[in-house]
């Protein structure tokens, strides 16, 4: 039933392109200070082992999968329909083998072909970062297995750097309830790439 209400939310065009050119702003100030981060430790996660990519993250917000959609809708018919099979694949793997990884079905050949609309944990997964919960409490976390290795000396030495994550969740949770008031929904939502792709 979510799912339907997703598809069928009552936002006119000129709405929805300004709220995503906004999801697409925060982005772009997220992927800045990404690299800037990425820099300092020198990190990549070219030919990583443990591909972030078959980690199945769930998302939250609509307005990330309007602009995942949106994305979707740019790809020419044959490939929107290979990636539609290859989500239904995924999520049918997923529920008969709960714990096993499988490949994002954007994932193609080791590139993500939504590379530019892929959702916020896709963009900053792998740094060691810092959130500040609400209520003040803050939390640490260290980055990825491919960062642990790359980067020990520096992620442990007294100049390091964590990014904070915290200013880019504040902007997103605005964007979404907002949205949601203009759209007056107020289901909550847990989808992973696969299972909104299925939707399209």
């Amino acid at each position: 039933m979510t799912h339907r209400k997703l598809n069928n939310l009552n936002l006119p065009v000129d709405k929805r392109r300004s709220f995503l050119n906004r999801l697409q702003s925060v982005y772009a100030q997220m992927d800045s200070k990404y690299r800037q981060v990425a820099d300092f430790y020198q990190f990549h996660c070219k030919g990583c082992d443990d591909n972030c990519c078959e980690t199945h993250f769930h998302h939250h917000t609509i307005i990330e999968f309007l602009y995942l959609q949106s994305g979707y809708n740019t790809l020419p018919a044959e490939k929107r329909k290979c990636i539609r099979a290859g989500a239904g694949d995924v999520c049918r793997l997923k529920h008969e083998h709960k714990n096993t990884r499988i490949m994002c079905p954007l994932n193609f050949e080791g590139l993500c072909v939504l590379y530019e609309y892929r959702p916020m944990i896709c963009r900053l997964h792998g740094l060691p970062h810092e959130l500040c919960k609400p209520g003040g409490r803050s939390i640490q976390s260290p980055g990825c297995d491919a960062f642990a290795k790359q980067c020990q000396e520096k992620s442990f030495s007294d100049n390091r750097t964590e990014f904070d994550r915290t200013p880019f969740y504040r902007q997103i949770a605005m964007l979404e309830q907002e949205l949601r008031k203009t759209v007056e929904f107020t289901s909550k939502i847990k989808m992973t790439v696969a299972e909104m792709v299925v939707t399209f």
